[in-house]
């Protein structure tokens, strides 16, 4: 399925995860920061992913995988950090977008997890609440023709509109 360079113990390692499918079926990889948890009576790790993913679909920062796994994915999602993985993306240079969104992400204890050209990728956490995120970057990436944004663990990979409602336990009023 997939392959993986880490080390054991708590220090950072790099998984390779499968991000989807080329048009012959060939698994195409994505690597991602991790760290490496206590060990496993099992073959599988479990690992913390240290950033949100650029194309892994369904996964945000602080979330908790078992890797290797025999699903299609390749890791089985052990616990949710909370987080959303918010991407940025831009046909032209993003690094105006990324001057302006940044700082409004980090108000909000949100972090900038990955920068390149034309893509950012944002992590923040689910109890700031949909509205207030939405309505920041609605507003931020309006003043930017040609820029989009998505949610990269809110929807059904299999669908990419089916919410998968995650959040409703952990906002639930206690």
């Amino acid at each position: 399925m997939s392959s993986s360079h880490t080390s054991q113990g708590s220090s950072p390692a790099v998984l390779s995860l499968t991000a989807g499918f080329s048009s012959d079926g060939e698994p195409v990889m994505e690597k991602v920061a991790v760290e490496a948890l206590e060990p496993t009576p099992s073959t599988a790790q479990e690992y913390r992913l240290q950033k949100s993913p650029a194309f892994v679909r369904g996964l945000a920062a602080g979330d908790r995988i078992r890797h290797p796994s025999s699903n299609q994915a390749g890791y089985d999602l052990i616990q949710r950090s909370g987080n959303l993985a918010i991407r940025v993306l831009r046909k032209d240079s993003i690094a105006e977008v990324a001057a302006n969104l940044t700082p409004e992400f980090e108000l909000l204890d949100g972090s900038l997890d990955l920068q390149t050209p034309r893509l950012l990728v944002y992590s923040i956490h689910v109890s700031i609440g949909f509205q207030a995120i939405e309505e920041l970057l609605d507003r931020a990436i309006g003043q930017f023709p040609g820029t989009v944004w998505y949610y990269g663990n809110v929807y059904d990979p299999a669908d990419g509109v089916t919410p998968l409602d995650w959040w409703q336990e952990l906002l639930k009023p206690v």
